[in-house]
């Protein structure tokens, strides 16, 4: 499947002492590149997060933000009377040794801790495994954002391959043509050239002659024009890369198998773009010069493309 490295995930990931909030903001890149916005009081999960995130991403430059906020539970339960009999008992214990200690207001009660409230329950284990899974929930809905924009890129991309082929396609049926015209034209070229140096020196030429005289000189252009080879090579390509867009795969057998689809489509590019190169080089023909070009926009719309690509 084609993952683009544009997309955005966020998770909150809540428990008794309060709540742990990831957020995931990813662009292109040619490397996966991490930065953090933590808080002190979290660093010690960056370690732990950053592995997290290596171990699914390969590519992209990914900002990590997290936050907490640590929370009033009192305000979410009543006060029990146990708990308020023992304020009021230490209340009266320090009002023996400090006479004019003021009484405890309501701001003080609901920030007097439980009973074992935050004993083993806020530990540095704790809130990391809080923060770990509030990670792992911004990183599936990141995964699953970045998918759907590479099956976006990836239709749009198909569309070009498309336009490319009937490029390539038009550009074949016209080469026929664009020989038969240069026959004709070094035909009349060679009679006008013959009528100018001697004016019944036409006459005294055998028409076969002539004939292989033109012939000879077609074969030379039709040898200079050849782009047989580039267009084929450039089918392959186009095969290549409906194969990788389609399936997410590649149907190469060697080494650069192990790329990631971004680096390999760009290295795809470039073999395309020097076959194009090719066939302008052989262009003798205004309308083939128009397709070449044609092609070498559509080749560029697809680099940009595929540079979002993981």
């Amino acid at each position: 499947m084609i993952h683009s490295m544009t997309a955005f995930g966020s998770a909150r990931s809540e428990f008794l002492l309060g709540s742990v909030s990831v957020e995931l903001k990813g662009v292109n890149s040619r490397y996966l590149d991490l930065t953090f916005r933590i808080p002190d009081e979290l660093r010690h999960a960056e370690t732990a997060l950053r592995e997290l995130l290596g171990s699914h991403l390969k590519r992209g430059k990914l900002e990590v933000r997290v936050s907490f906020t640590r929370s009033g539970s009192l305000q979410q339960r009543a006060f029990e009377v146990d708990q308020l009999t023992l304020i009021n008992e230490r209340y009266r214990a320090a009002r023996k040794i400090i006479p004019d200690l003021a009484a405890p207001g309501m701001t003080d009660l609901l920030h007097w801790p439980a009973p074992n409230e935050y004993n083993e329950d806020d530990s540095p284990a704790m809130w990391l495994n809080q923060c770990m899974q509030a990670g792992r929930s911004a990183l599936k809905e990141l995964i699953l954002a970045r998918a759907r924009e590479g099956e976006r890129l990836a239709t749009a991309m198909l569309e070009a391959a498309e336009e490319m082929k009937k490029v390539i396609d038009t550009i074949e049926r016209r080469l026929p043509g664009i020989l038969e015209e240069y026959r004709k034209k070094l035909a009349g070229k060679l009679t006008d050239t013959l009528n100018a140096a001697c004016p019944n020196g036409f006459e005294q030429i055998s028409g076969a002659e002539l004939s292989a005289r033109i012939a000879t000189e077609s074969s030379l252009f039709s040898l200079r024009i050849d782009v047989a080879e580039e267009l084929t090579r450039l089918d392959s390509h186009l095969t290549e890369l409906r194969v990788i867009l389609s399936s997410g795969k590649s149907e190469s057998k060697s080494a650069a198998k192990s790329l990631s689809l971004g680096k390999r489509l760009d290295f795809l590019f470039q073999e395309m773009n020097r076959e194009v190169n090719t066939l302008g080089s052989k262009s003798s023909s205004l309308e083939v010069t128009q397709l070449v070009i044609d092609l070498k926009l559509l080749i560029e719309q697809l680099r940009e493309q595929a540079q979002n690509i993981e």
